[in-house]
């Protein structure tokens, strides 16, 4: 098993981290302690659906057993199991100004304040500071670059992040997916549905495809908004945005919108993008 331990200093964004890693297919565990760590591998190691990835959360919560932590991650590893340590970190300045702007108390403050806090958090994990595999600082990061991050040490640098496009046609006869991050409305191309020998069919028909698609209309919207995604998709990616959704709408959802949808498949086709389509409402009326 590859077993990532996610520890450093509270505020520092380990949460933030765990969801990374959730997102990426690892399985998490939070504040197991150290004495357990053994048992758990055990069982992992012997169950049906053995997870390949194992994230563990180990911070200042479980004290008592941190002095334990080098000789047990020692034995996870003499067993044949890869271990790393990512290690969150922030300057006490940002760490202050992150609990004053979330109004949370200091999990080991005991009363006292913040500052003592940190410092007092600092002193115990040093030594986990020390064996760390990777130290990420994130005081001038926000949450994206943040996951970056995270991902750049899970995935390895330059492996592109993965992102899902979900290209959808909808009628909006029967209202507007609430889902959607863009929503392009084609009620302005030539309708099949009066073309008689075309009305029974759908956008998924050679000869409706072809009546849509032929049209000069059609052709430039295209031509304009696929420029525009190509402009988009590249921004969304550096803001973290891994889902993106695309819904296209006609007035029943079963010829011009689903036509559009599956010229933007094959737009999408070697674009480093996972393509997942749904024709909403083509059996519908």
């Amino acid at each position: 098993m590859r077993i990532v331990s996610i520890t450093g200093l509270s505020g520092s964004g380990k949460s933030t981290g765990v969801r990374v890693l959730e997102d990426e297919g690892f399985f998490c565990i939070d504040n197991l302690p150290v004495s357990l760590i053994p048992t758990f591998v055990d069982l992992v190691e012997r169950s049906k659906d053995r997870a390949r990835a194992v994230a563990l959360v180990m911070d200042i919560r479980d004290l008592e057993s941190l002095e334990g932590y080098e000789k047990v991650l020692q034995w996870v590893r003499e067993a044949g199991h890869t271990v790393e340590i990512i290690f969150f970190d922030a300057s006490d300045e940002v760490l202050i100004r992150r609990f004053s702007e979330t109004r949370r108390r200091h999990p080991v403050s005991e009363g006292g304040s913040v500052p003592e806090g940190i410092r007092y958090e600092r002193e115990q994990l040093a030594g986990l500071r020390r064996m760390a595999t990777k130290i990420i600082d994130t005081s001038e990061f926000n949450v994206h670059q943040l996951k970056d991050a995270v991902l750049s040490f899970v995935k390895g640098t330059g492996e592109p992040r993965d992102m899902t496009v979900h290209l959808q046609s909808f009628g909006y006869r029967y209202g507007i997916p609430l889902e959607s991050d863009l929503v392009i409305d084609v009620r302005f191309l030539p309708n099949p549905y009066f073309v008689w020998e075309l009305r029974e069919f759908s956008g998924l028909d050679p000869l409706v495809r072809q009546f849509v698609l032929k049209k000069e209309e059609t052709r430039r919207f295209l031509e304009k908004f696929t420029d525009m995604l190509e402009f988009l998709i590249p921004g969304y990616r550096r803001e973290g945005k891994s889902y993106l959704t695309i819904s296209t709408g006609c007035t029943g959802g079963k010829h011009r919108s689903v036509a559009v949808t599956e010229e933007l498949r094959a737009f999408f086709a070697g674009k480093n993008v996972i393509v997942k389509v749904t024709h909403r409402d083509i059996g519908k009326g």
